[in-house]
Order: structure tokens, then C-alpha cells, then sequence
């Protein structure tokens, strides 16, 4: 029944979701090349407050425990699990007072209205995961920015999204260069919940009445811990809350 439903509720959710996308595209270019960075920042976080709410179509709901645990004006590695594109807008819009950059694969990068603008324009790294070569200098630049501007980067370093909401194993690669060149950052671990169940039927049509949950974990701070050991208690504080 929740299938046959949510076939119109998300032939609206989409039609508002790719015109969200249409209109903020030149909205950022404005922002961007004639405000500057800020003035683009906000036009991004208002872009996924909207993507957010349309979610609401779908009977979503959120829930973000811990927003306490985020330090004021200090650089931040955001490090979660990763379930589905829900978990970036909410990202973006919820904790956009960190600046929220990303680390995202270079096929993002175009094509795609409002996002590929973002993530080459606004301080992401876009990363080629097969050639270690290009993708290390990029995540060392984002690192770089965000240890000298006090923001943020979020890292999703299972790589590719889980389907069932079971963690997958978590790369080293790319927290080890966020360390190294990041040094007075802090680690944020954040575990998400429920948000594979938007795209449980695949991604049309999407699943109807779920409550996305977003505990934030206190923060580590790097120049505290060697890496072994704050890697993995980042991943354990994550996977041990995600629920089964």
C-alpha cells in the first residue's frame, strides 16, 4: 500500500525538487560573482532548507540529537555514515553555521543544476577515487581551507551509500590526509539513521513516513589523539549507534 501511495506523493516531491535545483542555479552564480562567498554560502543553505521541507511531501521528519556537541568557530571534520542524498541537504541546512564543505566524487562536478555550481564553487574537493594522485592534493586543499577559516568538511568515508542502513567498512585514505593537513581541527562523528528507508523501493518511488534521525557525537580533537587511535573511535562511536 505504502508503495502505490507514495507513486504520486513522489512524482510531486520530484517536480518540486528539480525546480528548487533550476531556480537556485542562478540565484548562486548572482551570489557568488557578485556578493562573494557568503552571499553564496546562504543561497545554498536556503536552497536545502527548501529541499528539506519538500521532503515533508513525503511524510518525512527529522530529528537532530546533540547539536551541542558542535564546537563554535572551530575547523570541523564531519564524519558519518552515509544513507542517502538526504543526508547532505539536511547537513547543509541544519549545520550551516560550520560552513559545511565536501568530499565528493568528481562526477558531481557537472551537469547538474545548483549542485555541480556548489561543489566547484563553494570549497568542496572533487575527487576522482581511482586516481590517488588527483584526489589526495584536492582533499589536502580542502583541508588546508578549513584549518585556516575555522569550517567545515564532511566525509562520508564508507565511500558509497548503504542500501539496508549496515555500516560498510570505512577508508582510511581520506581522514588520514584530513588529519595530517587539518591539524587543529576537530573530528565530529555523527551517526544517521532511517535515511536508506527514503530510497528502500529505489528511487522512484520513495518511501513514505520516515523519521530521519541525526545524533551528533562529541567532538575529538585531533592534535589530542594519534590517528589510529581517533580513527577508530570515530568509527565506533558511529556504528555502534546505527540502528539495525
Amino acid at each position: 500500500m505504502e508503495k502505490i501511495i507514495s507513486y504520486p506523493l513522489s512524482i510531486v516531491y520530484y517536480f518540486f525538487f528539480l525546480l528548487w535545483l533550476v531556480i537556485f542555479h542562478p540565484i548562486q552564480w548572482f551570489c557568488f560573482n557578485v556578493f562573494g562567498y557568503n552571499a553564496h554560502r546562504l543561497s545554498v543553505a536556503y536552497l536545502n532548507w527548501f529541499l528539506v521541507r519538500t521532503t515533508h511531501i513525503l511524510g518525512t521528519s527529522y530529528h537532530l540529537k546533540g547539536m551541542e556537541n558542535i564546537p563554535d568557530n572551530k575547523p570541523l571534520i564531519i564524519v558519518a555514515n552515509h544513507q542517502s542524498l538526504h543526508d547532505i541537504t539536511t547537513i547543509i541546512w541544519f549545520l550551516r553555521k560550520a560552513h559545511p564543505k565536501f568530499i565528493s566524487k568528481i562526477e558531481l562536478g557537472k551537469g547538474i543544476p545548483s549542485v555541480s555550481y556548489n561543489l566547484k564553487h563553494g570549497g568542496s574537493a572533487l575527487i576522482d577515487r581511482k586516481d590517488p594522485k588527483q584526489a589526495l592534493p584536492e582533499i589536502k586543499k580542502v583541508a588546508e581551507l578549513i584549518n585556516n577559516n575555522n569550517y567545515s568538511v564532511v566525509i562520508f568515508p564508507e565511500g558509497t551509500r548503504s542500501k539496508t542502513g549496515a555500516p560498510k567498512p570505512f577508508a582510511v585514505n581520506g581522514l588520514k590526509m584530513l588529519y595530517k593537513f587539518a591539524p587543529d581541527a576537530y573530528f565530529l562523528p555523527i551517526t544517521i539513521n532511517n535515511s536508506w528507508k527514503m530510497t528502500k523501493f529505489g528511487q522512484f518511488p520513495l518511501g513514505l513516513g520516515n523519521k530521519l534521525e541525526f545524533q551528533i557525537h562529541e567532538p575529538m580533537k585531533i592534535s589530542e589523539y594519534k590517528f589510529e587511535e581517533i580513527f577508530e573511535k570515530t568509527e565506533k562511536v558511529i556504528t555502534e549507534n546505527i540502528k539495525k
